[in-house]
């Protein structure tokens, strides 16, 4: 077993009374309740708190990726994994993960996570994620593709890194005439690839594929969650692809406190912990159905029975239908532009 610290970085001077007026503190949040000099102060704590735990033996630490939100203050992880790059010596530097796929050009990532390896000699873990439903508003791109989208931008990032060069590459949603990443990593074929996830069939059955075998990272869930799905992933490569996966490849992100006692640990965390999962985890509904919708609209069907739709081009118009009657939008719009005014509290 391998234990890495990770950070999620969250702006810690938040007004917890925010959802009074904001129904998130992701999208919606004015940035007007952010303070640079305090975010100064936060952003090397935080810093300082991982070269802690790389001196102290952890076997990597991890930072990942978040937009517009009071949650995670790391838009660019390879930002925070550049600086810990040279202020470490010998743990991995995971970064859980990348969503190369919001990009319009994965290659700038590749090139970067590379960049990172070399400077590393090695220890560099990248994490590839499709993203949430939120993300994909924030940085203004059709959630219906998300599956396709995360796909080919690993194939074309891993081709890039392991292919000889100058190629072009042709796919749905990326065209490069030239594909030549300067530098090539620092491991070779390429660095160990995470896919972080908080339960997806779908995910779990791409990352076990053979060509692949990826570790697959069950992200804040229920310990029966994991089970079950630490366990899926064991069924699908034994049923799906004929082979047994080892340990090394599941594992589970927890948030974990240490205290003398259970008690005591559980009366000091929970304030913490209840503020994490009922606050800042707290997304709005629009983004979570939206990007679900386009997973379903991804793999070429939505969750109608009666549909039998097989391209993202023959959308299922009834069930299209009743999740814009839900969500109070039009049918015809690729991507719903919803406003956030503040919230009062009768809203609530």
């Amino acid at each position: 077993m391998q234990v890495f610290m990770f950070h999620l970085m969250p702006y810690a001077y938040l007004d917890l009374s925010f959802d009074e007026r904001y129904r998130s503190c992701w999208v919606f949040l004015p940035n007007s309740n952010y303070d640079p000099v305090k975010g100064h102060e936060l952003y090397n704590r935080y810093l300082d708190e991982l070269e802690l735990a790389a001196e102290l033996g952890f076997d990597g630490i991890s930072v990942n990726e978040h937009h517009q939100n009071a949650y995670g203050l790391m838009p660019s992880p390879v930002v925070m994994a550049s600086a810990l790059s040279r202020r470490t010596k010998k743990c991995k530097i995971a970064i859980l993960g990348s969503a190369f796929c919001l990009r319009e050009h994965p290659l700038t990532l590749a090139e970067e996570h590379a960049m990172l390896d070399v400077i590393t000699g090695g220890r560099l873990i990248t994490g590839m994620v499709r993203g949430i439903g939120s993300e994909y508003y924030s940085m203004g791109v059709n959630p219906a593709f998300s599956l396709q989208r995360f796909q080919e931008a690993h194939d074309l990032v891993v081709q890039a890194w392991t292919k000889p060069s100058p190629f072009a590459f042709e796919g749905k949603h990326y065209h490069f005439e030239y594909v030549n990443v300067w530098p090539r990593p620092y491991q070779q074929p390429h660095p160990p690839i995470w896919c972080p996830s908080t339960g997806s069939s779908e995910t779990i059955a791409w990352a076990s594929h053979p060509s692949r075998k990826y570790v697959y990272l069950q992200n804040y869930s229920p310990i029966a969650s994991v089970q079950r799905y630490l366990n899926l992933y064991r069924e699908m490569a034994e049923r799906m692809h004929g082979y047994t996966a080892r340990s090394e490849q599941i594992g589970w992100a927890a948030p974990v406190y240490v205290a003398d006692t259970d008690a005591q640990a559980v009366e000091e965390a929970r304030p913490h912990i209840e503020t994490l999962f009922n606050k800042l985890l707290r997304v709005p509904f629009e983004p979570k159905a939206i990007a679900r919708w386009g997973s379903r609209i991804s793999s070429g069907c939505c969750s109608s029975r009666r549909c039998r739709a097989r391209s993202p081009s023959a959308t299922c118009g009834s069930s299209r239908a009743r999740f814009c009657r839900r969500s109070g939008r039009s049918p015809t719009r690729n991507m719903p532009a919803w406003s956030a005014p503040p919230r009062s509290s009768s809203g609530r």
